[in-house]
Formats: C-alpha cells, structure tokens, sequence
C-alpha cells in the first residue's frame, strides 16, 4: 500500500470484430496498474471513435458504450495518477486527428527528458492539452509522420527523441503498433488468440481474454500490425535492458509471468530470502494484501513458521477512494483492511510486506494488530529499502520524503511501533528472479540509475 505505478495498457487486431468488449476484459486484468481513469479507443473501417473517463473500468464502460466502440482494432489504458493530476483530460488513450488522419495512443512510464521537449515544442507553437507524457510522445510521432511514408517509421524516428520509460500501443487507421523503450524499464508482451493479435502489459490480461502468450517485446522493439501481418523493426534494440525490478516485488500480478520469471515465484523466493537472513522466533507469519501474500509464503517456507491469513482486505475499495488529510488516510486503511484477531491474538507476528515509503502506512497496520491482541510484531519487508526517487514511472518521492534516508533500521523500527524490522538484503535482490531473461534497474534502491537525470 501507498506506491503507484503508472498505468497498464492493452491493444488488440481482430478481423472479425468485438475488438472494444475484448480489450474492456483486458483492462479489468490489468485495473491494478491504474485505478484513476481509463478509456478505450476503437478503428471500425478506418473511423475512430473513443470513450475515456474517471473512475474503475467497470464504473466508466457499459454494454451500450462498448457497442459503440467496437471495431477490428482496439486500445486500452487504465491509469494511476498523483492526487493533483487526476484530471478527466488526462485519461487516456490520447486520441487526435492532426494532418495525415487520426492517431491514438496509450503510454506505460515516464519520460525523463519530458519538460525540455515540452518547452521545445511550446516555443515551435504546439499547445498542449493534457499534463501527460502520451501527449508529447504522440506530438512527436505527428511531426516525425509529417516528414516520413509510413506511421511506423514515425514511431522508430520518435525513439531518437524520447528519453525515459515508455511502453507504447500506437493505432492509426490501417496498423496497430507496440512499442518498448531501448532500455526495457516497463513490461509489454504479445500474444495471440486465433488470427488476432493482442498487446498487453501483462501476461494475466492475454490470460483474461482468452490469447497465448507468445513473447515479450525486446528492448527497443517496435512491432508491426498490418492486415493481419505481424512485422518488427529492431533498429533500437541493442541487447541490453534495464527492466524496473520492482514489477516483481509489487507491481505485477502474481500470476503474471514476465520475462520468463513467474511473479508469484519470484516474491516466494524473496519471502525466502528474508527468513534467512531476517530470521524471527514467531508464532505465525502473515502477509499485507496483495503484494505481500506470496513473500509470506516464500517465508513460511523457509522457516517453518505458520502461514495464516492475518488480514481481510475490503475488495470494494480502489486507489480512488483518497482524501487529503491524516485522518481521512487513516480511516481508509481501517475500512481497507482488518485484522483477523483469531489469528493475531496472543501470537508473535511475523508481518510481511513489500515495501515502507513515508512509514504511515507501515505504522496504522502495526497498530491494527496490537488492537488485535498480536503479542510481538516482527515486520519483514520484500524490498531492500528506498534512498532515491524513480524517474521511469513509480511515484516514489524525493529522499526527504523516503524514511529510510533518515533512520537506521532500529530507529525505524521504533517510529513504526514494531518489536523488530528487516528489509531484503541490496545482494539478495536479483536473486528473486532467477528466470528473468532481462538486466534491471534498482536505481531507486541503490541511486544509480542506467539514464543520466538531469
């Protein structure tokens, strides 16, 4: 609880329709990346048309309006967004119409160069609508089709441009284009599902609508759909990535695999991890919903502790149930989350969780379980512990905002109220995901990062 993650997209080509309803249930898959906004874009014989709105899927889509939406091509976003940028022009799919017909576009990441292109092009008279990263990747893919024969040659000459993350589904008229960043960070996978073609960001939405998973896009990859035909251009992939490490530990659904690593294997392994080196004479382990469930396997595993459900999570509350105050805060993590006393009464507690930001959270879960009765609570944490922020995507803030960077692990533990803290190990951290075929970025771990910030 308390770290974002950007958004998720999907895509999808099918000949023989119902693109919009398919990519509605692809969404729903993938409504853990983003619960803020989403929208679905639709090409029915080359017409576009579009519905976006705030809100979880289910809230802003019906029957009515997905029938209107259906076509042979379709793409989907769901979006998390800051509390001061939660806006209704901010949803996406971007959708325009410009001098060579319509473009719509979701965006997965963030740019790190975003501000300069921003100012760049203000100062050549573009107007800017939306506060988003797509707004200004599609602005550059319009001027690059200005100059170029083709949509998917102005994407491959837009990479020269954009520096940062982005996981991209492009749809023009006639092709339906996907495309990762030459370092990896977000994930984007395809698959198929008789003659159509999906993209997804995850492997659980291809699942969700009913398509094999065939691969993932490389690093730098930009895949092609035309009429049916698949095509990639690799001019960008250079063998190397730099895929974001935490889609592992919190991210990703766990039954997600990526890259070839199972999810849920690779938060097992981390609970495993920390029972070795973060050892605990307890009665029962438990884990926070969701992220923390499978790491509170891998360290039950382990250790030979009892695993239980320690906590019953309120299924009806999405990230948009937010108000400003510390009192409003507190109250959502009483309705979103109640200990289970027949499990944490009188017991030594184990509480595996995936990661600690600002401490507030970690600190009124604690407290749920001393009003529960729990004896001891020894927290373990699935995630070595945050000292710099994330440019590529995740809302993890500036250091003066991280309380790892301004105690000690003992000191830590004292603030949040808990009898004992550990987090995982900076060595152990790659070691999670022994499957994965893919380099990854830990910068907001370590404060190194493979793009220089400026």
């Amino acid at each position: 609880m308390g770290i974002h993650e950007e958004c998720g997209i999907f895509g999808i080509y099918d000949k023989s329709g119902n693109c919009a309803e398919t990519t509605y249930y692809g969404l729903y898959a993938l409504q853990h990346r983003g619960q803020e906004s989403c929208g679905i874009a639709a090409i029915n014989d080359r017409e576009l048309s579009f519905h976006r709105g705030l809100g979880l899927v289910g809230d802003v889509f019906s029957p009515e309006r997905l029938q209107k939406l259906n076509g042979t091509m379709a793409v989907g976003h769901v979006r998390y967004a800051p509390e001061d940028d939660n806006r209704p022009e901010n949803a996406q799919p971007l959708t325009l119409r410009y001098a060579k017909g319509s473009l719509s576009l979701a965006h997965n990441g963030s740019l790190v160069n975003s501000q300069q292109l921003r100012i760049k092009y203000e100062y050549s008279g573009a107007i800017f609508h939306t506060s988003t990263d797509a707004e200004i990747i599609a602005y550059v893919i319009a001027q690059e089709r200005l100059r170029c024969g083709s949509v998917e040659e102005a994407v491959n000459r837009a990479v020269k441009h954009l520096k940062g993350a982005y996981s991209l589904i492009v749809m023009s008229p006639q092709k339906l284009i996907a495309a990762r960043d030459p370092y990896g960070f977000r994930p984007l996978c395809m698959g198929r599902r008789g003659d159509a073609v999906v993209f997804a960001s995850e492997s659980c939405a291809l699942d969700a609508v009913g398509a094999k998973f065939e691969r993932e896009l490389e690093p730098g990859e930009i895949v092609v759909v035309y009429q049916g035909e698949v095509n990639s251009i690799r001019d960008h992939c250079c063998g190397k990535s730099n895929f974001c490490i935490f889609e592992y530990i919190y991210f990703a659904r766990p039954d997600s695999i990526i890259s070839r690593q199972s999810v849920h294997e690779a938060r097992v392994m981390a609970g495993r991890y920390l029972a070795r080196k973060k050892p605990v004479d307890a009665d029962v382990v438990i884990g926070v919903p969701d992220s923390g469930l499978s790491a509170a396997d891998g360290y039950a595993l382990e250790s030979g502790i009892s695993r239980c459900s320690g906590f019953i999570k309120n299924r009806y509350i999405g990230r948009t149930f937010i108000s400003p105050g510390q009192e409003d805060r507190e109250r959502m993590v009483r309705i979103k989350l109640n200990p289970l006393k027949s499990t944490v009464g009188g017991k030594k507690v184990v509480m595996i969780d995936d990661s600690i930001v600002r401490g507030t959270t970690a600190t009124q879960i604690i407290k749920l379980l001393r009003d529960a009765g729990a004896r001891e609570v020894h927290v373990r944490v699935s995630s070595p512990e945050f000292v710099a922020p994330c440019y590529f995507g995740t809302d993890i803030p500036g250091t003066d905002s991280l309380v790892s960077c301004k105690y000690n692990t003992q000191e830590l533990a004292e603030l949040l109220g808990a009898d004992s803290l550990g987090f995982l190990d900076l060595e152990d951290l790659h070691k999670i995901a022994p499957k994965a075929q893919c380099g990854f970025c830990d910068g907001c771990f370590t404060g190194k990062y493979p793009i220089d910030i400026e």
